[in-house]
């Protein structure tokens, strides 16, 4: 069989079952991107991505959630010495002098383990790169990682791997939900939200003119991760003179999120705050609160961790998690307001709704802060 190159995309624990919808997402993604693809099909449990451009295609693939990785890999028979001679060669040509790699060799094995693999092909490459320096390299100690995975039929032979971001794809749980941005904790809230299959309508919150272009660069992050060549936005201005607390921005979002979630007829809303960052009683009243509106409230950072600072990073928001990590280590007191006060700014800043429909390209800053700014 003649070598062949392909994308092969490795769906995360949490979407083997919903396979489906990750397959296409990778074709909303490529269409989207102008990539062009033959054929994706699923072999096992991975599935393939026959593209014109492997590298951009790889590249825009692993923009979607529910993806364990992408590699752009040789596709050979799945026979022990194609796999052998394959193995060798992608070595020889991308391992580099003095190298420890780690060769690790998965799936479907036919009249002989992945462990046979490994030792041949370590020999055979050991034998092949000799005088360049290239060894074996253990699990905890190596310079490149070569991975293989074997289904009934083929061996795909990783040239490149990029670890992916995880969680299930966009939109697999077929449920609208309404999710409001108005700082750096609310903006990796509304990420998870995403991350967990959500489709999600963003609403952005600000007080000063001057907090749009930090929120819309955050905002222009989080939509490229919708899977949608086009998307509406809606600004509102919450209009009080003085700083806001955390508590009290979060506490005037929320019910202004009920307010909309009932005035478009979603059931479900997003709230970005966390019991190990916020007082426990603060957030079982705005719980109790959405609760008696007859919606569903979602906290997509009640086990707020590691894992939600390494999500931001992947899709560049790492700048501001010093934001967050400080919210962490805040001491909140008297965070109860007038319930009338709150009311009557959440229904000031309702009626200055602004909606801004964009299409979804390399860079909508400019373009959503224009539009956002005309009436003012």
């Amino acid at each position: 069989m003649k070598d062949e190159i392909f994308v092969v995309v490795f769906p995360s624990i949490f979407s083997k079952n919903k396979v489906t919808s990750l397959v296409t997402n990778i074709k909303k993604v490529l269409k989207i991107q102008n990539q062009k693809f033959h054929k994706i099909r699923r072999e096992g449990d991975i599935i393939i991505v026959e593209a014109d451009d492997p590298v951009f295609a790889s590249s825009a693939i692993n923009t979607l959630f529910g993806i364990k990785g992408v590699a752009i890999a040789k596709q050979v028979a799945n026979d022990f010495e194609s796999i052998v001679n394959g193995i060798s060669k992608v070595g020889v040509d991308i391992f580099l002098e003095g190298e420890r790699f780690l060769l690790q060799v998965e799936g479907h094995a036919k009249g002989f383990v992945t462990k046979d693999i490994e030792i041949a092909a370590t020999s055979s490459l050991i034998e092949k790169t000799a005088g360049m320096g290239i060894k074996p390299g253990t699990s905890k100690k190596h310079d490149r990682k070569l991975h293989v995975c074997l289904t009934k039929l083929n061996a795909y032979i990783c040239i490149y791997y990029d670890t992916g971001l995880g969680g299930i794809p966009n939109n697999s749980q077929n449920k609208e939900i309404v999710c409001c941005i108005f700082d750096e904790l609310s903006a990796v809230s509304c990420l998870e939200t995403i991350k967990q299959g959500f489709d999600v309508k963003i609403i952005v919150c600000y007080n000063k003119d001057s907090e749009l272009l930090h929120l819309v660069k955050m905002v222009n992050q989080i939509i490229h991760r919708t899977v949608k060549p086009k998307i509406n936005l809606e600004f509102y201005k919450i209009r009080v003179n003085k700083k806001l607390t955390s508590l009290l921005l979060t506490e005037i979002t929320a019910k202004m999120l009920v307010r909309i979630a009932a005035t478009n007829s979603i059931k479900r809303i997003s709230l970005g705050m966390s019991p190990l960052i916020f007082p426990v009683d603060f957030v079982e009243s705005l719980i109790k609160q959405v609760y008696n509106k007859d919606l569903i409230p979602y906290f997509p950072l009640s086990g707020l961790d590691d894992n939600v600072f390494e999500t931001a990073k992947e899709i560049g928001l790492e700048k501001y998690l010093s934001r967050i990590k400080k919210l962490g280590s805040s001491k909140f007191y008297n965070f109860k307001q007038s319930p009338k006060k709150i009311e009557k700014i959440v229904e000031e800043s309702i009626m200055s709704k602004k909606t801004v429909s964009v299409s979804v390209g390399p860079n909508n800053v400019h373009e959503i802060l224009d539009e956002v700014r005309s009436d003012h």
